[in-house]
């Protein structure tokens, strides 16, 4: 018996010992547990889920982004998994992803997505993280800049420092230019492309075609003359050196009509081609482009194109309007849990010239090689997919290979001589309209690819979207933004 007692009491020691032993042992992991800075190994590092738009991921593109891990996860302790969402499929995707919850940390948006996604409660408000946690680079990017990212007053993502207001650039191939005797510094208006349009498809023949488009883009920067109220819908705006600031239908003005009949002819004509509407993707070696650009944007045209040299003329701007300062923008998930270490890692893709450099140009050996340190690059090859101007910067960016050595204090002085659009400063406030515009957006898009190709007739056209626009709740829109702008510029 006694036997059995002094058994019982070792095996109750033994129990007391290991239970205080476990719960040491809990004490210890638990503020690993709790901290996502605590990592004591490169398996810990939190990686942010970045979604962004771009080409087709090449081959070598998993080596590229480890190589940008393996840099930022030594620099700051954070690594990204880049997911790229194409040219054709973003739209539809980034709404997929916002509207199920699906996660994510930081996303690239615009102005046609960003007012609605933050109205949503998509994304964080950082206006006192990105100052507390971030401030060089809070004060890198001019206030300016930050105000015309701002719904609300509060500032909902970080904006992209770099062309930020807008410069439309026209460029043929001049291959085309010889050929048919373009005068390329004379072109100024749509008008003025009709002649080299038709001299080209006369002499090139019936499958070439001069204006190549795809459904999502139509004819880049075919609305620059409007201020969508950094609304992201093309039918409604107000004129940008309007100094009454009226708010009007955009569709049913006398200049876009004129246009969108001069589209549609180009389109009967074989000018565009016929499938413009539905092309998800554009095809290389493009004989006309319209883009938003800046002196030497051209040399990246001509190598993600594969033409040889563009000709390039100023067509429109310089000009700050609210939109052209969201044209790019990447805002941190609401839901993320490492919102600290998203904004850590976009002011270092905004502070940090070597990452800047891989995230724009990709893996060094394959997709650049460096001239001059992390101030100048060759590209040597075209596959690449990010888009450069999505991601940060462009300041600590390096310039390519044939650019102006001072390419970037060049777009610097745009920037400072853009005229600025009579709303600059103001984005409509939809909380209050979430159905009308979710609406009047759903509308836009079942007809704006065939509109903006060319593939149908506007006078026929225009009268149905602005019919449909109204029964959506564009009226109310309209009104609210009205009041709105009257009372912000009072």
């Amino acid at each position: 018996m006694k036997r059995s007692l002094k058994l019982i009491s070792i095996m109750c020691v033994l129990t007391l010992l290991m239970t205080a032993l476990a719960a040491c042992g809990s004490k210890s992991d638990s503020p690993a547990s709790d901290s996502s800075n605590s990592s004591s190994s490169p398996d810990d590092v939190p990686t942010l889920v970045w979604w962004t738009i771009g080409g087709q991921v090449p081959n070598n593109f998993d080596k590229a982004v480890a190589a940008m891990n393996e840099y930022t996860a030594e620099k700051i302790g954070v690594k990204v998994d880049i997911k790229v969402a194409s040219w054709g499929e973003w739209e539809t995707k980034i709404n997929t992803i916002v509207n199920t919850g699906e996660p994510f940390d930081i996303m690239f948006t615009n102005g046609s997505k960003y007012n609605q996604q933050v109205a949503m409660g998509s994304f964080a408000d950082i206006t006192d993280l990105v100052q507390s946690e971030t401030p060089d680079l809070y004060k890198f990017i001019p206030e300016k800049v930050w105000d015309g990212s701002k719904v609300g007053g509060k500032i909902y993502s970080v904006p992209t420092y770099k062309d930020s207001s807008l410069t439309q650039y026209w460029g043929f191939d001049h291959t085309y230019v010889e050929k048919y005797g373009i005068d390329v510094p004379n072109i100024k208006t749509l008008k003025d492309l009709d002649k080299p349009f038709h001299d080209m498809k006369a002499g090139e023949g019936k499958s070439f075609y001069p204006l190549p488009m795809t459904q999502s883009e139509g004819l880049n920067g075919f609305f620059n003359g409007y201020d969508d109220m950094a609304l992201g819908l093309g039918p409604v705006g107000v004129k940008a050196d309007d100094a009454s600031r009226k708010v009007i239908s955009v569709l049913e003005q006398p200049d876009i009509m004129d246009n969108l009949k001069m589209l549609h002819q180009w389109y009967k004509d074989g000018i565009i081609n016929p499938d413009a509407p539905t092309k998800p993707e554009a095809d290389k070696g493009k004989p006309f482009l319209s883009a938003q650009g800046f002196p030497g944007a051209e040399i990246g045209w001509q190598i993600n194109n594969g033409v040889e040299q563009y000709d390039i003329v100023q067509n429109y701007g310089p000009i700050y309007t609210t939109t052209t300062i969201q044209g790019s923008l990447n805002a941190i998930s609401a839901n993320s849990k490492y919102k600290k270490e998203a904004l850590k890692y976009l002011e270092l893709v905004n502070t940090d010239s070597k990452l800047r450099n891989m995230l724009a140009y990709g893996e060094e050996g394959v997709d650049f090689q460096k001239i001059d340190g992390e101030k100048v690059i060759e590209r040597i090859s075209d596959t690449w997919p990010l888009a450069s101007y999505t991601q940060g910067t462009f300041f600590n960016m390096a310039t390519n290979k044939g650019a102006p050595e001072d390419q970037w204090e060049q777009v610097k002085k745009l920037n400072e001589q853009a005229f600025a659009s009579s709303l600059l400063g103001y984005s409509m406030d939809i909380t209050n309209l979430s159905t009308e515009v979710a609406n009047t957006k759903a509308v836009w898009d079942k007809y704006r690819y065939e509109l903006l190709t060319g593939a149908s007739d506007p006078e026929k056209m225009v009268p149905k979207i602005v019919s449909e626009l109204k029964a959506a709740g564009m009226d109310t829109i309209m009104e609210t933004a009205q009041e709105q702008i009257d009372a912000f510029f009072k």
